[in-house]
């Protein structure tokens, strides 16, 4: 059994040594509280649990503490991946809801398994999710001072649990200050993808990651023969001719964990009983 979660790049909150230490506390103890749960869940179950745990964390720009877009509001996006069934399912731009992840893993129970906008908050109220602000001061404040992030904050996690099988997740808050109906990478296949062999959950500039289809790519490499570290060589060194902002995590079928960034630096937490690490 192995686990990796990554809460985005550092620069997307603050530079301050007491929020850079505040991180690694929490990467490191949703890590090691996710992995016991893994011990009696599947894959799928675990990477749920997990993102939803970076939901809950205002340090996290996913669920509670999500960036504010242009227009005032709070838009965001999660997506789910079964590398056993291949379904994906995710919402965007869903909003006043606690947890988007929750909301895509009761999508995978019906065949439309993609949805946006007012369609996602609505199935969500539809489905006994209530209403909730997922607003803290510190992003209004932002807001209001026009302090936008980086536009790197998302979370994720990818899983391999005891029966063999991977999973991943992914949620994010957006950019900030993006426009109304923006779409991230979050909830596509080029941020959330797992089969059999593989899964990969990223962060960075969505549109990069979208133009680089980076983890359909990795996964896709993998599956062909790549050994996990040739896969992401080869792929962020797609990235680089038009400077693409983005970081990934990763767990192939045979346990072997990788994580890489293009520009400094990522947080994120890996653990498998034994041997833990945190990094941001």
């Amino acid at each position: 059994m192995k686990i990796i979660i990554h809460g985005g790049f550092f620069s997307e909150s603050s530079t301050s040594q007491e929020t850079k230490v505040a991180k690694q506390i929490a990467l490191l103890r949703i890590v090691k509280d996710s992995y016991e749960y893994l011990k009696t869940h599947s894959a799928v179950e675990t990477v749920v649990y997990a993102v939803s745990l970076l939901e809950d964390d205002a340090l996290f720009n996913a669920g509670i503490g999500s960036q504010i877009q242009s227009d005032g509001k709070i838009r965001m996006s999660a997506s789910l991946m079964d590398g056993v069934t291949q379904k994906f399912s995710g919402v965007i731009n869903i909003e006043e809801v606690k947890n988007p992840i929750q909301v895509a893993l009761e999508l995978m129970k019906v065949d439309d398994r993609v949805l946006g906008g007012s369609g996602a908050t609505n199935f969500a109220r539809q489905h006994g999710f209530e209403k909730f602000s997922t607003e803290i001061p510190q992003r209004r404040a932002e807001y209001e001072a026009k302090l936008a992030a980086t536009g790197t904050g998302t979370v994720g996690c990818v899983a391999l649990d005891s029966s063999g099988n991977l999973a991943a997740a992914t949620s994010t808050g957006g950019k900030g200050f993006e426009i109304p109906g923006r779409i991230s990478d979050s909830a596509t296949v080029a941020g959330n993808y797992v089969n059999e062999f593989c899964g990969v959950s990223l962060t960075g500039v969505g549109e990069d990651i979208v133009s680089g289809a980076v983890a359909a790519k990795i996964v896709t490499r993998v599956t062909d023969g790549f050994s996990l570290d040739k896969a992401f060589e080869k792929t962020f060194a797609e990235l680089k001719p038009y400077d693409g902002f983005a970081g990934a995590i990763a767990i192939d079928k045979d346990g072997n964990m990788f994580h890489q960034d293009s520009h400094p630096s990522m947080v994120f937490a890996s653990y498998d009983g034994e041997k833990e690490e945190v990094f941001g």
